[in-house]
């Protein structure tokens, strides 16, 4: 492919000119006779810039690397090796990338090349955190170097028109913890902590002490002139639907990203025990309408559907509708369910109509919300104010706080189970909950 290599002035060329324009004035003032010096230092100049520009080399080859796929939250790097022909190491190569606001907030990234002597080739490097999901495009590349002088620079652009698909955060899943704590028996460690308890028989055992009495199987017992227990494993096969609201709220970013994002995380995560636990999961998303809804997977090599609706969720900067989303959701509900309801909420006079719509999902279905703990907030009303703003600061913040813990309180009361934690902490506090849940049999 051909590319045209124009020449231009660099910043220095810039500021000779600037530098020189005062001296100009002064010598035609002073010696009107030698103004021709005028003329002839700025074609001079000129000159200069065009031979600096020519000594600057062609860029032979370049190529430009970067990763199909990456996940939210996770660093990606960008690589570009550039080859030139005639060109010594006078300064470093400058590159310059239009990107998605997905990949950077202000939509471009820059960065220079530095020498490989190895492969003679020049060779730079950006990293770039992704701070939403979606398809993300890197527009175009300029490239500019200079000559010798530094007066003179060429400068390639070039339309990239590249893809980065960003998944959502997946790195709990394939944590050390996480991987071990699934490692043996059926379904891993989640075997050895359920059974013994639950609603299937499994095995009788010898009764010990310690045992709840509860368990004793009497008619056994009597047959065998010991005393046996019962050991019961949780029911397979419970439906787990994860239900994101998509609103305002959920995208406003803690630590850098949305809630939303935050959320998604955590629900894979539990999602990836449920189906090792056998039980069988749907992703549900709304705003102001639903938006996703997925059949119920039932086996961890069918994980990669979840995680592709997932990434299918959209920001929106409205409030969802609550009524209309999980009305929606029971009339596709054939059999009780665990929903698992990721929202949040600023007031309570916004919250009235999730708490009515709550209210009538717990009618039919075992609901586990969770929320973010607003740390933000909590400092805020922490804090000891110092002038009269502060104070205000702090006792608006006080009030949201308590008017944030009157709602989950209310919640708490209709039957609904609150998980309210660090964003940090929610994955595993929701993976807990699942099992207390799995064990007393209270899906089913």
């Amino acid at each position: 492919m051909r590319f045209n290599f124009p020449i231009l002035p660099t910043t220095r060329a810039a500021w000779l000119a600037a530098i020189a324009a005062p001296i100009a004035v002064v010598v035609a003032a002073a010696a009107p006779g030698a103004w021709v010096i005028v003329p002839a230092a700025g074609v001079a100049l000129l000159v200069l810039i065009l031979l600096d520009g020519v000594l600057a080399g062609r860029l032979a080859d370049w190529r430009f690397h970067a990763p199909a796929d990456t996940e939210v939250g996770e660093p990606m790097e960008l690589v570009l090796i550039g080859e030139f022909a005639g060109r010594a190491a006078f300064s470093r190569p400058m590159v310059a990338l239009e990107v998605d606001p997905r990949l950077s907030a202000d939509g471009r990234c820059e960065f220079r090349l530095a020498r490989d002597k190895e492969t003679a080739s020049w060779q730079g490097e950006a990293t770039l955190t992704p701070v939403r999901r979606g398809p993300a495009t890197i527009g175009r590349m300029w490239i500019q170097w200079s000559g010798p002088l530094g007066l003179g620079a060429r400068q390639l652009r070039h339309d990239l028109d590249r893809t980065v698909r960003v998944w959502p955060d997946l790195s709990p899943v394939r944590s050390p913890e996480l991987q071990n704590y699934l490692r043996d028996a059926q379904f891993g460690l989640i075997a050895r902590r359920i059974r013994g308890e639950g609603t299937q028989f499994e095995a009788l055992s010898e009764y010990e002490a310690g045992m709840d009495r509860r368990r004793i199987d009497w008619k056994a017992s009597a047959r065998h002139t010991k005393l046996y227990a019962r050991e019961n494993e949780s029911e397979r096969n419970n439906q787990i639907v994860f239900a994101f609201d998509c609103g305002q709220a959920m995208c406003e970013p803690v630590e850098g990203l949305p809630r939303i994002d935050r959320a998604v995380s955590a629900a894979l995560t539990a999602s990836y025990v449920a189906l090792k636990g056998g039980d069988r999961v749907s992703l549900f998303g709304f705003a102001q309408r639903p938006e996703v809804m997925t059949p119920f997977v039932g086996d961890t090599r069918m994980f990669h559907r979840l995680q592709s609706a997932a990434a299918e969720l959209e920001y929106h900067p409205e409030e969802p509708n609550f009524t209309l989303a999980l009305a929606t959701l029971t009339g596709k509900l054939q059999r009780r369910s665990l929903v698992v309801l990721f929202t949040d909420f600023t007031d309570p006079t916004g919250a009235e109509l999730m708490i009515e719509s709550v209210g009538r999902l717990v009618e039919k279905h075992l609901v586990l919300f969770v929320t973010i703990e607003d740390v933000e907030l909590a400092e805020l009303a922490d804090t000891e104010p110092t002038s009269l703003d502060e104070l205000a600061v702090a006792v608006t913040a006080d009030t949201l706080s308590r008017q944030r813990a009157l709602v989950l309180e209310r919640l708490r009361h209709m039957g609904v189970d609150i998980i309210e934690a660090p964003w940090d902490q929610i994955g595993y506090r929701l993976i807990d909950s699942y099992l207390d849940i799995k064990r007393s049999g209270a899906i089913g």
